[in-house]
């Protein structure tokens, strides 16, 4: 008996001490779509990579950063248009993902980068990509490496109107 009023005291004690409240995990509110990357030459030192990234979610949240294996550093960029020329620019504030949004990260928009790539990108491999987000923490992605032709399909983008 005295076992039996034990276990009932913890019980007791367990409920006090508010464990009972803890709430579940949240339900992941960023989902990435389609992750991939683009195949490498010998010798190239960077290389892109895209991906939906989709905000379930009711706030908006933002990818501040990203990180990989492959390489020394990855970084966001986009693409912009000046006089006439193409040009990626760094975007250090990462890329704002609005909430029951989607962001959509292609060839000669917005991308990560792969800086200083270890080795080349091969074609059929998978690649380790670990995506920062302001509030959603950190997802880890692999990256379907596409073949250069394949993943030079994409239409490019219009110049801005004037």
């Amino acid at each position: 008996m005295k076992s039996h009023s034990m276990i009932a005291m913890l019980a007791l004690a367990f409920m006090a001490t508010g464990i009972r409240n803890v709430p579940a995990a949240a339900p992941a509110q960023l989902r990435i779509e389609a992750p991939w990357a683009r195949e490498t030459a010998e010798g190239q030192r960077d290389g892109g990579g895209f991906m939906t990234i989709v905000n379930d979610g009711k706030s908006a949240d933002q990818l501040v950063a990203a990180s990989s294996p492959v390489s020394a550093e990855v970084q966001i960029h986009t693409v912009q248009m000046e006089n006439g020329m193409m040009r990626m620019r760094e975007l250090p504030e990462g890329i704002a993902i609005p909430a029951q949004g989607r962001v959509e990260l292609k060839p000669r928009s917005l991308h990560i980068m792969f800086i200083k790539l270890q080795r080349p990108l091969r074609a059929g491999e998978k690649v380790p990509v670990t995506l920062k987000f302001r509030a959603g923490g950190e997802q880890t992605v692999m990256m379907e490496v596409r073949a250069m032709a394949a993943s030079m399909m994409s239409p490019m983008p219009a110049p801005p109107a004037k």
